[in-house]
This record gives structure tokens, sequence and C-alpha cells, in this order.
């Protein structure tokens, strides 16, 4: 992953927030469940997409700002690992090592939507099936398999939304979050093996998800309210 990519998605979602129109959900909130899979990768794994996927699951909560802005909370569990086994490069020494540990993670994200997201409101172009991007920040912490780690992240991703009936909704998303520190393997060896110089973008370790989500909509919107705001309903 490098900078460019991420100035390139920022670009993007700041684009789209100045070009989006503000017509409002017909409820305000929604909460449920995401399952999938999770990967690490960093010092044993240079850019092997999904290489050693583990499970992965947490709870989400999403607050829905309009049909295209959405602002959402996640708190996640997951599993990643990798090994230096049958790598090309070579560490110092010829070292070899392993590792397996959770992350958990408790975060939030800005969610923008590429299509009027709503299985009513035909007037307002909307539909039932939306992909979208998010960009966000983080806190993950991982316990055992060796020392403490506790790091802020940056999480950026993609997925898809589809509403199957009133209130209940169907997702995938698939999103990595860059960390700011390189301890997530639990390993010395793995700090920086080659003595580079760190900085914001080398020599940190990353994670990603890829996940299912069902959630449920609640907190019916008050038409009235929309209407006293001027928000077109």
């Amino acid at each position: 992953m490098s900078s460019t990519f991420f100035q390139r998605l920022l670009i993007i979602i700041l684009f789209a927030g100045m070009t989006s129109k503000l017509w409002a959900q017909e409820y305000k909130y929604e909460i449920g469940g995401m399952a999938g899979g999770a990967f690490y990768m960093g010092d044993t794994n240079k850019n092997a997409m999904f290489k050693g996927m583990n499970p992965a699951a947490g709870a989400v909560f999403r607050y829905n700002i309009n049909f295209r802005w959405a602002l959402k909370a996640n708190l996640m569990w997951g599993q990643v690992s990798g090994t230096t086994e049958g790598l090309e490069n070579v560490f110092p020494n010829n070292a070899q090592t392993s590792f397996s540990r959770s992350v958990i993670e408790l975060g939030g994200q800005a969610e923008f939507n590429f299509f009027p997201y709503s299985d009513k409101f035909d007037y307002a172009e909307a539909r039932r099936f939306s992909p979208y991007i998010l960009v966000g920040i983080g806190m993950t912490m991982a316990p055992g398999g060796g020392d403490m780690f506790v790091a802020p992240n940056i999480p950026l991703g993609v997925g898809v939304k589809y509403k199957i009936r009133d209130r209940l909704n169907l997702g995938c998303e698939f999103s990595f979050r860059k960390l700011f520190g390189d301890g997530l393997e639990g390993r010395e060896m793995l700090d920086d093996p080659y003595g580079v110089s760190s900085s914001l973008l080398k020599n940190k370790d990353w994670y990603s998800f890829l996940l299912l989500s069902v959630t449920w909509d609640f907190g019916p919107r008050c038409r009235t309210c929309n209407n006293a705001k001027n928000i077109e309903y």
C-alpha cells in the first residue's frame, strides 16, 4: 500500500461530499453484526492479499445522515498470523519466526454511498443497492502472543449495501487498517528487522477485514422536523 493510494481515495471522498444532495433517510439508525475473515500484511507478508485468512467478527452501529452519508462505529475482533518460513527475502542471520494473535479494534468511519440508498423514495432516485467507500480512525489492541500492542489506525475501504426489505440490510465490506506502529506481531525480530528508518507509512503493519454484515434499521425520522429544517424527504 502506498501514500498515493491514500491520497486518491481521500480525494474521491472529498469530491463526493461536495457533489452530494441532502435527502433524508427514513430511519436514523442501524445496528447489527459482522462476520468474515482477517489477514495481516507486514514484515512476513509484504503484498499477498488474503494470505493466512483467519476468522473475524464484530458489532456495528450506523447513524444515517441522509441517503448518501452515514457515520459508523464498530467493535471488532479478529485473528492475524504470519510466518517467515518460505519467504523470498532473507532475514538477518537467516532468523525464522512466526506469530498468531488476536486484535481488538474500536473505531469509527464516515461512509459515502455512490447511489441514494433506500427501498423507498423513487422521486429521489433512491436504490435498494449501493456501493460505498469509507474512511475513519480507530484504536487497535493486540493482547497475548507477545508484548501488549496498542496503536491508532486509519481504516480505508469499500463495500456494498443491499436492503432486503423494510429495515433489513445486507452488506459486504473490504477494508484495511494502516497502523501507526510496528509491533503487531509481538516478535522483537520483526520490529524493523533491516534497520531501515521508520516513517509515517514505512515499516508499519497493516491488517484487513473481509466481512459480511446484517443490520436492522430503527429510529423513524420525524418528517415534521425534516420539513422545518428544509430537508427534502
